[in-house]
């Protein structure tokens, strides 16, 4: 071969190779980054090419799949009930893809989960069509329905816990939404998307999860925890020492008590039953500021928990004297969701053990064969199993005669613990209504809940966590309870 054809050769050899570089490198290096592309169309086309699993509650699914008019995406999500449900489901779009359990267990709904492997090969070879696979939640119909109506028109939230498991039975937010009318890719569904997230009152939002409140006086329970883990205090039927009028640290302003009732050395029982700033305002700064946080991060402060839906960290801060004193009684720059006040009165009803909080029991194969089921998990040992009975006993009394009365359930030991939490520059705005509790019955507490209302229609003076936010605690505890008959 004479020069000049021997250099076309290797020219061309080197083309051939680069091509077979180039080739190889788009094929199986950047295989996964352009089908995850978003103009990769036929990737969407494929994932809403057949029904989507279903969520299921109370063995029933709450959501479904419709054919759609008009796309090459051939099925979209519907909801049965979709306000109701919306807080635990979240939402499933064409056009906004997901959030919250649809976004979390979407592998599992579209059939795609590795856990489905052996499904997705055995339908080659029979040639059945594709299919999702369903998620079993812990919620409790029922639950949920008496949360939704107690809240009724109102701003707030519930979360209802099994202290024994972790498990999640009622998860509302309010105002809520419904998932299914921007579940498709038209512009009505933009329209609706847009009007939803345009509404000042936020209905996408996840007030149990994603919205932190001063706890206010139902964090008096986390103080007095604290004031017994740290052998502050050990008879709860003891006096303490606490003057009346007492003055916060560093300061010449006195903490204040609603009303003229009797907090002066109150013991830790009747100091709760009253619900008295100055023992508990107190009682935080004689602990420090250190010994409060080392307790909120036992009941879970500090730090986000996943359901397996993130929730935000409730806060506890490192703070100065008077600051610390007000934050023992749920205010100043103290912050919790409603999900972290429910597990705080779990904790206390479970003897102390904080179990995780979880809201998927069990991921099942389109043949409803489950492929995971989940265990319970100890969180932490947030007080010791006998002042966890001390915590019962005084919390019992707040519902027995004291300010918590509302929450009484006939035949059943109840405990609980209200609060009213101020908001705004100087409390200028309307106060937050508060209610944590659990239930007893001869079978041990099937349940824990927080209750918070933010009701801007109601008269000042009205609000309160007995009046407001009790009732639908006991409703949810009753619905809970009666379903297990």
């Amino acid at each position: 071969m004479n020069k000049p054809l021997r250099r076309v050769a290797i020219f061309c050899g080197l083309l051939m190779f680069a091509l077979l570089l180039r080739d190889n490198w788009i094929q199986y290096v950047r295989a996964d980054e352009l089908t995850g592309r978003e103009e990769n169309r036929r990737i969407r086309i494929e994932r809403y090419a057949h029904e989507r699993g279903d969520i299921i509650v109370d063995g029933k699914a709450v959501t479904g799949s419709v054919e759609t008019d008009g796309s090459d995406f051939k099925y979209k999500r519907v909801w049965k009930d979709g306000p109701l449900w919306a807080p635990v489901t979240g939402y499933s779009s064409q056009a906004f893809d997901s959030s919250q359990l649809e976004s979390l267990e979407d592998g599992i709904l579209t059939g795609n989960d590795d856990q489905l492997f052996f499904n997705r090969t055995l339908s080659m070879f029979t040639g059945e069509k594709k299919q999702g696979g369903n998620v079993v939640t812990t919620l409790n119909g029922d639950a949920q329905r008496a949360a939704f109506k107690g809240l009724g028109d109102k701003k707030g939230s519930v979360v209802a816990l099994d202290p024994k498991s972790g498990a999640i039975l009622a998860l509302a937010s309010t105002p809520s939404y419904d998932p299914s009318v921007f579940a498709g890719n038209s512009n009505k569904d933009a329209e609706a998307r847009q009007k939803l997230l345009k509404d000042k009152d936020k209905p996408m939002l996840n007030r149990a999860l994603r919205e932190t409140y001063p706890p206010g006086s139902t964090f008096k329970v986390v103080t007095a925890a604290a004031a017994l883990e740290n052998g502050l205090y050990d008879d709860i039927d003891a006096k303490t020492e606490s003057p009346l009028p007492w003055t916060l640290p560093q300061s010449t302003t006195e903490l204040k008590n609603e009303g003229n009732i009797p907090c002066e050395d109150a013991s830790l029982r009747e100091a709760l039953r009253w619900s008295c700033n100055t023992v508990f305002g107190k009682m935080s700064d004689d602990l420090g500021n250190q010994k409060m946080i080392e307790q909120t991060d036992k009941f879970g402060f500090n730090k986000e928990v996943f359901t397996p839906v993130r929730a935000d960290a409730s806060i506890y801060p490192e703070d100065n004297k008077p600051q610390n004193a007000m934050a023992g009684i749920g205010q100043a720059s103290n912050r919790a969701t409603p999900l972290q006040m429910a597990m705080v009165a779990s904790a206390i009803a479970n003897d102390g053990k904080l179990m995780e909080p979880y809201m998927v029991a069990q991921r099942q194969a389109p043949d409803l064969d489950p492929v995971y089921t989940h265990e319970p998990k100890e969180l932490s040992r947030a007080v010791s199993g006998e002042n966890a009975q001390k915590l019962q006993q005084m919390m019992e009394t707040v519902v027995k005669d004291g300010t918590g009365t509302n929450a009484q359930i006939p035949g059943v030991t109840v405990g609980g613990k209200t609060g009213t939490a101020q908001h705004g520059l100087n409390n200028s705005e309307k106060p937050y209504a508060w209610f944590i509790s659990y239930a007893k019955t001869d079978n041990g507490s099937p349940v824990a809940v927080a209750v918070v209302v933010e009701d801007g229609n109601a008269n000042r003076d009205d609000i309160s966590g007995g009046g407001l936010a009790a009732p639908i605690a006991r409703d949810v505890m009753k619905a809970v309870i009666d379903s297990k008959k």
